[in-house]
């Protein structure tokens, strides 16, 4: 991993992201799939979820890649939900991997969805790839969909800095990792229209996953 400074424009920032993506879901898939298994804190937080919003109408899990959390969410109880993810690739993976779960493309800049459409929402480590700018747009676009009271569960790697690679499980590509100020996070989540509820920080676990330091949010829409 290098730093870099550079900050691409959100057209060829979201095209990356895609391109990303759809060349890594077969191994993608492979290597995280599963990960949860090895993640009690994640397992823990995802079940307090779960139990408060089982009889909601319908959940959202943004950036789902191939599943697992979709899937493990549906396992603790929620029945009604749906993985959106903007990689088609990936999107295909989550289907083949997980059957009786509904998987679609969309673009958490941009959702194609009516306001208040959704009861409540996931988001693991799905705003990585967004700057200060785009995570400002997309915290407002999903209270839009969120109906009132609904809540927003997400996690980002906490800190101050990017990441830029140009090889990502063996594949060439462009993209960016963005760690983020957990406070400076809470002030734009406030902004957009959330109540805080909880948030929390942890270290990571050097064994089973990137060192850097996790932040989990859970919010309501005012």
């Amino acid at each position: 991993m290098k730093k870099r400074n550079k900050i691409p424009s959100a057209n060829q920032s979201f095209l990356n992201v895609i391109a990303c993506y759809d060349k890594t879901a077969d191994e993608y898939a492979k290597v995280f799939i599963n990960e949860l298994s090895k993640k009690p804190f994640d397992r823990m937080i995802l079940e307090k979820f779960a139990n408060e919003n089982k009889n909601k109408k319908l959940i959202a899990d943004f950036g789902c890649g191939p599943g697992q959390t979709t899937a493990f969410l549906k396992k603790c109880g929620l029945k009604k939900i749906i993985g959106i993810d903007i990689s088609p690739e990936m999107v295909k993976k989550a289907r083949s991997l997980n059957k009786g779960i509904k998987f679609v493309t969309g673009n958490i800049l941009k959702l194609e969805y009516d306001n208040n459409y959704f009861s409540s929402a996931v988001a693991f480590y799905a705003i990585v790839h967004f700057n200060y700018i785009q995570l400002k747009k997309a915290l407002k676009e999903i209270n839009r969909v969120l109906e009132e009271k609904g809540q927003f569960l997400f996690s980002f790697h906490a800190g101050n800095k990017s990441v830029h690679l140009e090889n990502f499980l063996n594949q060439n590509v462009k993209i960016d990792f963005y760690f983020f100020n957990t406070e400076k996070v809470l002030r734009l989540l406030e902004d957009a229209g959330f109540k805080i509820i909880l948030t929390l920080e942890r270290f990571s676990d050097p064994l089973v996953e990137h060192a850097s330091k996790r932040a989990y949010i859970l919010a309501e829409k005012i």
